[in-house]
């Protein structure tokens, strides 16, 4: 602190040769009754923030500051409990002295009552490792929500469709006031939940229960927002209705009421709509998808509903944009805090269909030793998913040191898939290979029931705590479909010279039952040293009967095809234990720890009465160093480790034929592979100048790592089997950094992004070792601008360049530019009118193996007319896609494939509605 001290008393004497300016004031509360003694006066240059004076007041509050030079300040005055004054000034050479007067400081308790200070808040707050934003100091419309707040954030990006990306990472949950509201799903937050009702917006890692109780990091991480309401938001309702009816049958309707009560929640919303815009968007897919085996992330192998549109019942209703959507979806959600907080509850509903209808067509390049051969493929598909799910959280404080959490969630599901595949491969020399034609039709149905216990409960001593987690899970997926498949093969002088017929019924019946528990306890060695131990017995027993029937000569799908039919009964028994310890001084944090965990698996091949066990021991190391440079400045280290053991489909895959083009064949040999990942972030906030500075790289290695052998015959047939890499090690990189800033010459904030990522990775083609190696480099700057009541503006955009190339044809590359951005124009005009306006732009230029090139610009424009005092009825008329550009389109690359693919999607049309917010808020319950 006295260096400190003596520091600041050098840069105050340094300025004394630039001029014999006073600063001088008194410093007071808002009554002027009590003097502010040793309150914090600062004087800042208002171009860097950097320091010119520093003192505190005397016990009379006064305050002094001499010598002060020509130019362009701020002083800022701080006093505990009470909010920052900052005024900006300017002291030129005919002024001797400034006088500020009294300044009265107003408690923070106070603001929260509503009394407005002519000061300026702190735009962002670094806190540790959360980013904590003040909508206070961004632009907020009458009735907008808080999807529009987040698009003005930095290093927060929302896209057209709702998908939220901060600081590099998908954000996964969106909260209100820590809570979970219907669910996970973050759009129902954003798009509903009013931009005015927001206190603060916090960006975090969210960690497990018991990381979160014990503060020892589990390595378990959830990029997370929390939307903190105002406190005299909290009581009163608010909600929407809109309708709207366009052009080529389109429409779109929604109604969302919500009530608050203090503690209590109640929402419920309707949506159904065909412009892609009502989408379920239910975040947990994994619950409603197809059916599989795979393993886990700490290796123990389990049964998963992989969800796979050419496995039985596997559309999982998500909306991407391919196709023509139709869907409804509707939840309720009610949650409670009674008893002083000490128990709470918190509930949702969700009920939706989903159609789609749509085509895709796709391009490949496979890549050989000794040539390549190209494809075409031609697909028709219609999806249809119904599903509904309920879950309930309920929490109780027993007492000061102990809780209880206990949760339920259940879901059902009925859905269907129909697709036609057309689809032929050409040899280098552009002779025909072979032609496909092949079509598929499912129905499926499933259940899944899970409950969790999670008890927690701190010692007399402080920093002792011990968790214990139980936890069960009973999941089913049934489903049938038919296959049909006729595929053609010709010589090299285009004759046909063989051919082969599929037609089969398939049956399918999934279970999947688990038990699992977890024992945490945690001992403070030291002051600044903690211990956390754990273990956890996990069991599962899941069976998998895939069966498939050829017709007989009576027409019946009745001879069951051993070959490709499948009765698996799994049992599995696995002891987890971990072990870490926690480091904490002054501004450093630092956590280390090691999971191991023994597998026990046995698998018996009902069918063919053999089995297949495996023993196995996994590891993961984790490490991590958070070290705070300041208040506003962090920085963070993190290393995590894994071992990856194969999966089922890996080692005895199921048989399947759904695409007899392409078959995977097991390797009872493979061996386990170990990760490593290396990351490091730094994040700052200047607060005076608004400036802020994010940055992440990361490094990641894989030993002993899966890769696929690849064999192509001379027909285009292709197996697939999983090997172990001996000699080579895929690698991948990422570095990503962003910054933000107020230029108050233009009074706008103007932004930075630049993104690098690359990986290297190998696969054997024809028993001969590829190496891919693909890299990304884009950048974009943004700009953001608005008056109140005027108008406000946001672009975003700029170039990337992407690199691919395959040593097995070093000839040719996938290499070539790009760009991308997106703008938005709202514009505000006398009698309550809006216009607006959002573009997206895409170009992909042509590359040695596609000699198209892709651009296109989404155009979208509104004219809306605002009725009432309180402008919440609204007129508006919509025209999406104005240029009629909407094409869908992508690019990918996988080892020695390369990949097309342009699809149908939402062209363009013209939408009428009328919208109503309602908002009654802040009502004083305290009256009858």
């Amino acid at each position: 602190m006295k260096i400190i001290l003596f520091v600041l008393i050098l840069l105050s004497l340094s300025s004394y040769t630039f001029g014999q300016h006073t600063i001088k004031g008194k410093v007071t509360d808002t009554a002027a009754t009590y003097k502010m003694s040793n309150a914090t006066v600062t004087i800042l240059q208002q171009k860097d923030s950097s320091l010119v004076g520093f003192t505190r007041a005397d016990t009379s509050g006064s305050f002094h500051i001499n010598p002060v030079p020509s130019g362009q300040f701020m002083l800022m005055v701080s006093y505990p409990g009470y909010a920052d004054y900052i005024e900006e000034f300017r002291i030129d050479s005919a002024t001797q002295q400034k006088d500020f007067g009294l300044i009265n400081l107003i408690l923070k308790a106070t603001l929260l009552e509503g009394v407005v200070i002519q000061g300026k808040a702190a735009a962002i707050k670094i806190n540790g490792d959360t980013t904590e934003y003040n909508p206070a100091s961004y632009s907020i419309q009458p009735n907008s929500k808080v999807e529009d707040l987040l698009k003005q954030l930095p290093g927060i990006q929302v896209d057209k469709d709702g998908k939220i990306t901060a600081q590099g990472k998908t954000v996964s949950k969106v909260l209100v006031d820590g809570e979970e509201f219907f669910g996970d799903d973050p759009t129902l937050v954003t798009k509903n939940i009013r931009g005015d009702m927001v206190s603060k917006v916090q960006l975090y890692d969210k960690t497990s229960d018991r990381a979160a109780f014990t503060g020892i990091d589990d390595g378990e991480k959830a990029k997370t927002i929390n939307i903190q309401l105002k406190e005299d938001k909290k009581n009163g309702y608010f909600g929407k209705i809109s309708a709207g009816q366009g052009t080529d049958k389109f429409y779109q309707h929604q109604g969302m009421f919500n009530a608050f009560k203090g503690k209590k929640k109640i929402s419920a919303y309707l949506t159904t709509g065909n412009t892609g815009q009502t989408g379920l968007g239910w975040s947990d897919s994994e619950k409603y998808s197809g059916s599989g085996i795979e393993t886990t992330d700490d290796g123990a192998v389990m049964m998963v509903f992989t969800g796979g549109d050419d496995e039985l019942g596997g559309f999982d209703g998500r909306y991407g944009g391919q196709g023509i959507p139709r869907s409804y979806s509707g939840g309720l959600h009610y949650e409670h805090k009674w008893n002083k907080d000490k128990e709470s509850i918190n509930s949702n509903y969700k009920i939706g269909n989903m159609d789609i209808e749509g085509v895709q067509n796709s391009l490949s390049q496979n890549n050989l030793p000794d040539g390549m051969i190209s494809s075409s493929s031609d697909q028709n598909f219609r999806k249809h998913l119904f599903q509904q799910r309920g879950d309930a959280k309920y929490s109780i404080s027993i007492d000061s040191v102990t809780t209880l959490k206990v949760s339920i969630n259940g879901s059902l599901k009925h859905s269907s898939t129909e697709d036609q595949f057309l689809s032929q491969s050409n040899r280098a020399d552009n002779s025909l290979l072979n032609s496909s034609s092949r079509s598929l039709n499912n129905k499926g149905k499933g259940h899944n029931i899970s409950a969790d216990a999670f008890f927690s409960k701190k010692l007399p001593k402080k920093g002792r705590t011990y968790t214990i987690r139980i936890s069960g899970q009973v999941k089913n997926d049934d489903a049938t479909g038919f296959l049909h498949a006729k595929n053609e093969f010709f010589n090299t002088s285009g004759t046909l010279d063989s051919s082969q017929l599929t037609d089969q019924y398939k049956v399918n019946d999934i279970q999947d039952n688990r038990f699992s528990t977890e024992l945490s306890y945690t001992e403070p060695l030291t002051k600044e040293i903690s211990l956390s131990v754990s273990y956890g017995l996990n069991l599962l027993h899941g069976t998998s009967d895939r069966k498939s029937f050829n017709q007989s000569a009576m027409g019946q799908y009745d001879l069951l095809d051993e070959t490709f039919s499948n009765n698996f009964d799994l049992q599995q028994l696995s002891n987890r234990g971990g072990l870490s310890f926690n480091y904490k001084k002054d501004k450093s944090v630092i956590n280390i720890g090691n999971d191991l965990s023994q597998v026990s698996f046995r698998q018996k091949d009902l069918y063919r009465n053999s089995n297949f066990n495996r023993n196995f021991i996994n590891w993961s190391p984790r490490a991590d160093y958070r070290y705070m440079i300041s208040k506003q400045q962090s920085l963070q280290f993190r290393y995590s480790g894994r071992t990856s053991q194969p999966g089922i489909d890996q080692i005895q895959p199921v048989r399947n034929n759904n695409d007899p083009l392409n078959i995977t064949l097991g390797n009872t040999e493979l061996k386990p592979s170990f990760s490593n990942n290396f990351s490091l972030s730094y994040n700052s906030f200047k607060i005076l100048s608004e400036q802020y500075i994010w940055m992440q790289g990361s490094y990641n290695f894989n030993s002993n790592a899966f890769s696929s052998n690849v064999i192509t015959d001379a027909t285009g047939k292709t197996t697939y089997q999983t090997v172990n890499l001996q000699g080579h090690t895929p690698s991948s990189y990422y570095f990503s950094t962003s910054m933000d800033r107020k230029v108050k010459v233009i009074g706008s904030n103007v932004g930075m992004e630049l993104n690098i990522n690359g990986n290297t990775s190998y696969n054997m083609v024809n028993n001969a070792m590829n190496t891919s190696k693909s890299a990304s480099y884009g950048g974009n700057l943004n700009f953001r601008k608005s008056k109140e009541n005027r108008y406000d503006f946001y672009m975003r955009g700029g170039p990337n360049y992407n690199t691919n190339s395959a040593s097995l044809q070093t000839a040719t590359n996938n290499n070539g530019w790009g760009a991308s951005g997106d703008a938005t124009l709202n514009i505000y005009l006398p009698g309550k009118l809006e216009l607006s306006t959002t573009a997206n732009y895409e170009f992909r230029g042509k590359t040695q193996t596609f000699d198209e090139t892709f651009e296109r610009l989404l155009l979208n424009a509104s004219i809306s007319k605002k009725f009432l005092k309180t402008e919440n009825l609204k007129l508006s008329f919509s025209g999406q896609d104005l240029l009629n550009q909407n094409v869908g389109f992508d690019r990918t690359a996988n080892n020695n494939m390369i990949n097309q693919n342009s699809y149908t999607t939402i062209k363009r049309f013209f939408l009428l509605s009328l919208s109503w917010d309602f908002n009654k808020m802040g009502i004083d319950t305290t009256k009858k």
